[in-house]
């Protein structure tokens, strides 16, 4: 079977125009770097505020249950006690009807560290729930405050 010049042609003309350039793979690539240099930085920073936000409710929580944990054994636990005693029942507390966290454990802060409890707080306060935020050092102006 013999092939005619005009059907080589052809098949040239179509293994050639098959792929992609280089300078079509360089927009390509310009574009999407474009895409993540705009929206990168918003993602980040709503993830970062998507953590503050989960700290804040999990101290919403911890207060929830000091609140039902004042109610049965008619004081918050101390500071040495801490929220170890919303899953165990410390010695001081006669009437523990614990244990008062859904699950029975308690959880880190987003970033993976402890949440601090004091017990009487500052100013007045009964108790005080902070986390210190992304750092983990409690001298700088991110923590989470129970008030």
């Amino acid at each position: 079977m013999k092939r005619s010049s005009k059907d080589i042609q052809a098949q040239f003309k179509a293994s050639s125009n098959a792929g992609f350039t280089l300078i079509e793979m360089l927009v390509v690539i310009t574009i999407i770097g474009l895409l993540m240099a705009l929206v990168g930085p918003r993602v980040l920073s709503l993830l970062s505020q998507s953590k503050v936000r989960t700290a804040e409710i999990q101290i919403d929580g911890f207060k929830n249950s000091l609140d039902l944990y004042y109610l049965d054994v008619g004081h918050y636990p101390k500071t040495t006690e801490g929220l170890a005693a919303l899953e165990v029942r410390p010695a001081s507390a006669s009437t523990w009807n614990g244990p008062y966290l859904q699950g029975g454990k308690i959880p880190n802060d987003p970033w993976g560290n402890s949440y601090q409890y004091r017990s009487p707080g500052q100013q007045g306060r009964p108790y005080e729930i902070t986390s210190n935020g992304p750092s983990g050092n409690e001298t700088d102006n991110t923590q989470i405050k129970s008030w």
